[in-house]
């Protein structure tokens, strides 16, 4: 029997469903890397995502969505559950590792160079948990993942999750080897040369044809635009030619990457509207974190003459990025379509996060949780009528370093416009070192306001102390080694 979670808050599940004779389907489209400005309808003047946009301007388009972790299994793992990385474990993207890690704890011993223990990843998404895809496939949907997973292998993959159907049922953390077939990562499979997402399209579009009889949910979770960075050779010399230098993105391969990926998202949709269910299809689209903002000369597959210190993306005007606890690592793109429940072309300021999706899509087709079932997240279908959402706050709890970003072991707090910033054992004395923002003001997160600001201060972190103690987080602590240099 599946454990059920403790925890939290809103939930406003079990409404009918928005069709009496047809029930909705679920269509979630989660890229891998693409950051808040990588496409077009976010204000990418470089990146050419003609199918994203004209998704856009038939739901809702999200200012403010976060991913619950800068990184990938993380993210995942949130939508999965419901449940901040915080309490299920899986704080870092580790979960292709052969170690098999399902029990939290920190470090016991770190490098004399790092103030604080971190905390240690577990390596899966442990089957206690009920996830979203066992729920629908309980409720009589058909499931299928398709991409990415990234969560843990057999025996913790998509089909001992929830799902009927994986596709190509890898556990790695991107297309090891490439994008171009043929691919180490699924033997015997693709024409030499085609690319991972145009096949990953067509199969999502087969098991939606094939299914468009009954009701559905589908995980598309492309492969694009992790690394290795490699792209289809006629589309980098078409971004080549259109590099402009003043443009903070200008890297021709990633918008290669980034134009394979929206052909593969119409291609899905086009697939819904042949299938004959649009007007009563749900499509997610969606990013597990931000965009990679640091230089790619030391990654081989990137490297061109021009365009050798270029990094992968710009996040700008965000701070950060894929590894950050700024916004640039966890603000990410997010469309809604809901035929008949969401105003076409409409926008929405109000503040979600990715342990959202899972109630919100119970809510959405009716399905009730089970007995005693409760989310860290909350249903968002009051804000996809163009209603506000009743919580305090939302968070993201990253207690790791990471070298490459120079990235601490770190919680955050968003509630309003207040961004709290708390990161473990950062001061000299290796006391917790404090950075406020008020991003209404400062979306760019340069203005740290928390010594002009104590009482602020000092709200926001007990609503962290609350959320720690909530979700039993792992809660760095001084490292006895540590030197300072």
């Amino acid at each position: 029997m599946k454990v059920l979670a403790p925890v939290a808050a809103g939930q406003t599940a079990g409404a009918r469903p928005a069709a009496e004779d047809r029930r909705l389907n679920i269509v979630f489209i989660m890229a891998d890397d693409l950051g808040w400005r990588d496409t077009a309808v976010y204000g990418s003047r470089y990146y050419e995502t003609p199918n994203i946009d004209r998704l856009a301007s038939k739901g809702m388009l999200f200012t403010q969505a976060y991913a619950a972790n800068p990184l990938c299994s993380p993210t995942r793992s949130s939508i999965m559950t419901g449940l901040y990385p915080a309490r299920t474990g899986i704080t870092t993207p580790s979960c292709h590792l052969p170690e098999e890690i399902l029990e939290k704890r920190l470090v016991e011993k770190a490098s004399n160079t790092q103030k604080a223990l971190q905390a240690r990843s577990l390596t899966r998404l442990k089957r206690e948990y009920f996830t979203l895809a066992e729920a629908l496939k309980q409720a009589g949907y058909a499931t299928a993942h398709i991409g990415k997973w990234h969560l843990g292998r057999e025996p913790y993959d998509p089909l001992n999750q929830g799902f009927d159907v994986d596709i190509p049922h890898t556990f790695g953390p991107g297309p090891a080897g490439g994008y171009m077939a043929p691919w180490s990562f699924w033997k015997n499979q693709g024409r030499d040369g085609e690319h991972i997402e145009d096949r990953m399209a067509e199969e999502a579009v087969k098991f939606i044809s094939q299914n468009r009889q009954r009701p559905f949910y589908l995980n598309y979770w492309p492969f694009s635009v992790h690394t290795p960075w490699n792209a289809k050779k006629e589309l980098i010399k078409k971004y080549i030619a259109k590099a402009d230098l003043m443009n903070p993105q200008r890297n021709p391969v990633y918008a290669a990457m980034v134009q394979s990926l929206d052909e593969a998202v119409g291609r899905v949709v086009r697939g819904i509207e042949e299938a004959g269910v649009a007007d009563h299809t749900m499509i997610v689209f969606f990013s597990d974190n931000g965009g990679v903002h640091w230089g790619s000369a030391e990654e081989p597959s990137m490297l061109h003459a021009d365009f050798q210190a270029v990094p992968a993306t710009s996040n700008a005007p965000l701070r950060g990025g894929k590894a950050t606890l700024y916004e640039g690592g966890t603000r990410e793109p997010c469309i809604v379509v809901w035929p008949g429940q969401v105003k076409r072309g409409s926008r929405s300021e109000e503040v979600v996060s990715s342990v959202d999706f899972y109630p919100t899509i119970l809510d959405a087709t009716g399905t009730k949780p089970q007995a005693g079932q409760q989310f860290d997240g909350v249903s968002i279908v009051p804000a996809l009528r163009a209603g506000r959402l009743n919580r305090e706050a939302i968070f993201c709890h990253f207690p790791h370093y990471t070298p490459r970003t120079g990235a601490v072991p770190a919680t955050w707090v968003r509630k309003g416009d207040w961004k709290l910033i708390r990161m473990y054992c950062d001061n000299p004395d290796r006391t917790d070192r404090f950075e406020l923002y008020n991003l209404k003001q400062d979306l760019g997160e340069m203005n740290n306001q928390a010594s002009q600001m104590p009482e602020k201060m000092k709200e926001l972190n007990e609503l962290i102390n609350g959320f720690l103690q909530r979700t039993e987080a792992l809660v760095p602590r001084p490292n006895p080694d540590y030197r300072r240099a």
